[in-house]
């Protein structure tokens, strides 16, 4: 039976062109990967400010480890929570302007924990139909009323809100600030005002948003000047390092701190990354010519790309989703790159709707000029040879 349930389950994989293949690669950084003994030009890496390589932030995380070790030790409600996850706990919270701020391993475990320790039987929530998958898997397991509202639709979402209006039971709206496979950003000013009328709090993953977009790169909230109730940050793309962070008021966070199993139950992770967080969180406060340098990267790329036959959506952020339609396509785009020193992953379903498999090319503050061009006229000729579409 098993052995059935795995063969068919693989089988179905390889016929519709849908296997993900982990390949090891030797190191990245916001420009580049050395993948075969052999450095390409990196357009699928979340590194936008090019930090995960940055001296300040590498130096931070060596002298942590020479402070507090490799390990945290435990659960930080035993002995994993140390003066160095504390001190950026409170630097995050002024910074973002927020009672307190409490870290996770991970983005996906910050959503989870949210949505599991919050929703109860009788509560609604309500998320946009491309949230994460961390979200829509935590808010489906859920025993809250589900519902989802079509992507970026603020008349929708007001639908879907007033018919909580005379139920009994909270309501949370869910939504991010850039979204990790459309680029797009969410009308964030319209959906606050949206969720204040209906007396329902807000939750924005700002996982793509945080050190690219706001003042200080503070983030996609603030670009739109509003405060959610509660806010996630994740620290493994602009930020360049890895974990994650639920920003919200005192007594929220009290609450989390009881109830939120997975804050809980998981190993903190070690005091040296919050080191090198809080490192890597100042460079994004003096940042603004990496965000420059990124915005005038995005404009370059798209002006380029712009007489390509395939469609390329709207997006100002660093995600530029190029269409190829099918798997085939997709995949067949992907490899002819690689062919020519350029790294570009295909992204199928599940992960995006079915019929818009796509490349999703990200740019960072680290490429040059002459890498876009290289990916752009790759792309034309690719076009040109094959006519994709036709």
């Amino acid at each position: 039976m098993w052995q059935t349930f795995l063969s068919e389950r693989l089988q179905q994989a390889h016929q519709q062109d849908a296997v993900r293949v982990r390949e090891a690669n030797g190191g990245a950084d916001g420009r580049t990967l050395l993948i075969n003994d052999r450095r390409v030009i990196n357009f699928s890496g979340n590194d936008y400010l090019g930090l995960s390589r940055h001296p300040s932030v590498i130096r931070a995380w060596c002298d942590g480890t020479a402070q507090f070790g490799v390990g945290s030790g435990g659960s930080g409600h035993v002995t994993g929570y140390t003066t160095a996850h504390q001190s950026l706990e409170q630097m995050l919270a002024g910074w973002l302007g927020f009672d307190r701020a409490i870290l996770f391993v991970s983005g996906f475990s910050a959503n989870q924990a949210v949505i599991t320790a919050l929703m109860q039987a009788g509560d609604h929530l309500i998320c946009d139909k491309l949230a994460h998958a961390s979200i829509m898997e935590a808010a489906m397991h859920s025993p809250a009323e589900f519902t989802r509202f079509h992507h970026n639709d603020t008349a929708h979402l007001s639908t879907r809100l007033s018919r909580t209006q005379h139920n009994s039971g909270k309501t949370l709206v869910i939504t991010e600030g850039i979204f990790s496979m459309d680029g797009d950003t969410a009308p964030l000013s319209e959906i606050r005002t949206l969720t204040q009328q209906h007396n329902s709090w807000l939750m924005v993953d700002d996982a793509h948003g945080i050190g690219v977009c706001g003042t200080e790169g503070k983030g996609s909230c603030d670009a739109a000047g509003i405060r959610p109730d509660i806010q996630v940050v994740t620290f493994g793309k602009a930020v360049g390092v890895s974990g994650a962070a639920v920003l919200c008021n005192a007594q929220t966070a009290d609450y989390l701190t009881q109830y939120a199993r997975h804050l809980i139950y998981s190993t903190t992770f070690p005091a040296a990354q919050a080191c090198a967080l809080h490192a890597a969180i100042q460079e994004i406060q003096r940042g603004d010519h990496l965000r420059e340098q990124l915005a005038d990267n995005i404009r370059i790329f798209r002006q380029q790309a712009a007489h390509l036959p395939l469609q390329l959506l709207p997006s100002s952020s660093a995600i530029q989703p190029l269409i190829a339609g099918d798997n085939t396509t997709a995949l067949a785009l992907s490899h002819y790159l690689q062919a020519r020193g350029l790294w570009v992953k295909a992204i199928r379903p599940p992960t995006v709707p079915p019929g818009t498999a796509r490349l999703r090319i990200t740019i960072t503050s680290a490429h040059q000029k002459a890498d876009i061009t290289l990916l752009t006229e790759a792309l034309d000729a690719f076009c040109c040879q094959y006519r994709p579409g036709e």
